[in-house]
């Protein structure tokens, strides 16, 4: 299985000190299965290439572990297979003892060079796909890589037979190199959506290290954490709560610039909330549904509160679900507590009678995860089809970015984000989805109000009319 990585950067040979690995010098690793071999087939100060080829025993990678017992039965798949050809987790062991310094991001010669986005064209020659073309798109374009996936057909000769499930993977952009070989570590087992190792809890902390900066917020992340723990649902579940955790840490402390302990704001991730809380208690409803409730951040605070009689926490993903119902410990609850909650899987862009009929529904930073095109059909499910005497809905407001150092003017909030809205943008949609759907819409501030950009976020909070 080879591996190619190049770079245009001058000098471009300066790829050598951060691999720690010298162009005029081949090397060869012994790793799980085989042996790791690493060269630069190009190495000018325009153009610098390194070569990771791992040859791959079949046979070696068959024979059992000391300690372990021979297999029973004779099989031959165990001695035939692609292991030798195709890219898969054994290429990632491999990359993570020959590159290790380079992979933590340090480099003792180029330190200055760590933090520094390279232009860079990374080559993998058979790549086995489970899910095709579109599930590598799905996975390197959101980390915003260029990307060329060619299926191999079974046999050129045959084209009738059609396609292989391998493909020839390019990935071309302009990234940090630590990143770009994290990005490999994590999403080459995915593809390949296999192990060829045992898997146990420390492949939670591998993840976890590799995605780190990144994974929280990758919009398919869930099958990503699923695959690369080899669909072990336990340790699937572990990974998505410590990344949730990270997620809530980090935005907890996204301030947009340093002030004095005594000045300190509250943290943005808590305005929302807060919020919502308020808008809340003013409509005077009981039974609330939290639409796209995700892992349980506002229904830990709905449950605090004894006035909210019946809740509901819906989702589209289970996964999340399955974290918010540990986070509200739900299997402790006494069972009059565990009689307020309920937690439904359902799209929120389809009627779905089971949210019919409640006094108030909120839609916390939820809008913008969606596709503009597919809003009308969330309008019709939410406003129209569970039809709840209040809507509260909040959204960041795209004009306060400028004011978060490090956020480009072009970049959104958040990796998942589909768009951000100005305030005025905002202000018509509340207005049209008022109009058409027989409520009274008004639009309030949430965080502090800078004069020239707005707050941070923006709640709409919808009334049934009079």
């Amino acid at each position: 299985m080879l591996l190619t990585i190049s770079t245009t950067h001058s000098p471009a040979t300066d790829l050598g000190f951060l691999l720690v690995k010298h162009p005029d010098r081949p090397q060869s690793v012994e790793t799980t299965g085989g042996t790791a071999y690493v060269w630069y087939p190009e190495a000018t100060p325009a153009r610098c290439t390194v070569a990771l080829l791992l040859d791959v025993d079949p046979v070696e990678l068959a024979r059992p572990s000391k300690g372990q017992r021979s297999p029973d039965n004779f099989s031959l798949g165990r001695y035939v297979n692609d292991r030798p050809y195709a890219a898969s987790s054994l290429l990632t062991v491999a990359l993570g003892k020959v590159f290790r310094s380079a992979l933590k991001g340090a480099s003792r010669d180029r330190p200055e060079l760590v933090d520094v986005a390279l232009p860079l064209e990374i080559e993998v020659s058979a790549l086995p796909c489970r899910g095709g073309v579109k599930v590598v798109e799905q996975l390197f374009a959101p980390l915003g890589w260029a990307v060329t996936a060619t299926p191999v057909p079974l046999d050129p000769a045959f084209p009738d037979w059609g396609d292989s499930r391998y493909v020839q993977l390019r990935l071309t952009g302009r990234r940090k190199l630590a990143e770009a070989l994290n990005h490999l570590y994590v999403l080459l087992p995915v593809l390949d959506d296999a192990k060829h190792y045992w898997v146990s809890e420390d492949e939670v902390d591998k993840l976890l290290r590799a995605g780190e900066g990144w994974l929280a917020g990758h919009p398919v992340k869930e099958l990503i954490t699923r695959r690369y723990l080899a669909n072990r649902r336990s340790l699937a579940l572990s990974a998505l709560e410590r990344l949730q955790a990270a997620s809530d840490e980090l935005e907890t402390t996204d301030e947009p610039e340093e002030v004095d302990e005594s000045e300190r704001k509250k943290p943005l991730v808590k305005l929302p909330t807060e919020a919502v809380l308020a808008a809340l208690a003013e409509s005077g409803a009981a039974r609330v549904l939290d639409l796209g409730c995700g892992p349980g951040t506002l229904l830990l605070e709905l449950m605090a509160d004894r006035r909210y009689i019946e809740i509901v926490g819906a989702d589209v993903s289970s996964a999340s679900l399955r974290i918010a119902e540990r986070r509200l410990k739900l299997d402790r609850l006494p069972e009059r507590q565990r009689g307020r909650i309920k937690l439904v899987q359902s799209a929120l862009t389809y009627h779905d009678d089971r949210l019919k009929g409640y006094d108030a529904a909120v839609l916390m930073e939820v809008i913008e995860h969606l596709d503009e095109v597919r809003l009308p059909a969330l309008e019709r499910a939410v406003f129209g089809h569970a039809n709840p005497a209040t809507v509260i809905v909040t959204t960041p407001n795209v004009e306060y970015n400028v004011r978060y150092e490090g956020l480009a003017h072009e970049h959104l909030r958040h990796d998942d984000h589909r768009f951000e809205w100005t305030r005025a943008q905002f202000a018509a949609w509340a207005a049209r989805v008022a109009e058409a759907y027989g409520y009274d819409a008004h639009i309030r501030p949430v965080g502090d109000v800078d004069p020239e950009v707005g707050s941070p976020t923006q709640l709409a909070f919808f009334r049934k009319a009079a």
